[in-house]
């Protein structure tokens, strides 16, 4: 299937499922549903929808993995403050190409949260290729729009090339007040997204 007959297709899912009723969510995005109920505009015989902008920060929570209960934790935290963290071992489906969801998750994020600690700065592997690809997209991004928000899990040294750039937030020795904080300025980073001010 070529990439034109493949989005076509996709196209026609699409329209079957808001022509039965059904919403459609697009990752990032938001969610487009038919206006009324039967999808149908009586008086003109069209059918109609309606887009709802997300209105929930999207958050990608990188980490190495001897972190990972930090990480689940931070998620929580983030989710009682209003927020939507995607966390790996939650979101990845069995036999899904992670390395490719993975970079999606974090294309579509409002925010990029980089979690360090003494066990995360110098490990090599994933962790340091998720920042280098959040990197990359905050390139890509308005030069005001906050992406990558480096959080200190623990006392650490932040990578130096980060360090320079990007302040850093620490959930130490008052978790619940770095998180509080966190959570403010992810809220702002999501504001900015394209489609936020359409709802």
């Amino acid at each position: 299937m070529t990439r034109l007959e493949t989005r076509e297709r996709i196209a026609e899912i699409v329209r079957e499922a808001l022509g039965n009723g059904q919403a459609v969510e697009i990752e990032g995005l938001g969610t487009f549903r038919a206006s009324n109920a039967g999808g149908k505009n009586v008086s003109e015989g069209k059918t109609t929808y309606q887009f709802s902008p997300q209105e929930v920060a999207q958050v990608f929570v990188a980490y190495a993995v001897e972190d990972l209960p930090y990480a689940r934790r931070l998620c929580e935290s983030l989710r009682k403050h209003g927020c939507s963290p995607w966390l790996d071992k939650d979101k990845l489906l069995a036999g899904q190409d992670w390395p490719r969801a993975l970079e999606h998750a974090i294309d579509v994020a409002d925010v990029f949260l980089a979690c360090f600690s003494p066990r995360s700065v110098g490990k090599r592997g994933m962790f340091q290729q998720e920042i280098r690809h959040a990197l990359e997209c905050a390139r890509r991004r308005p030069l005001d729009d906050p992406f990558v928000m480096p959080v200190r899990l623990e006392e650490c040294v932040v990578p130096r090339r980060i360090a320079e750039q990007l302040q850093y937030v620490d959930l130490f020795p008052d978790w619940e007040k770095g998180v509080r904080r966190l959570a403010r300025d992810i809220k702002k980073a999501a504001k900015r997204r394209p489609l936020a001010g359409l709802a």
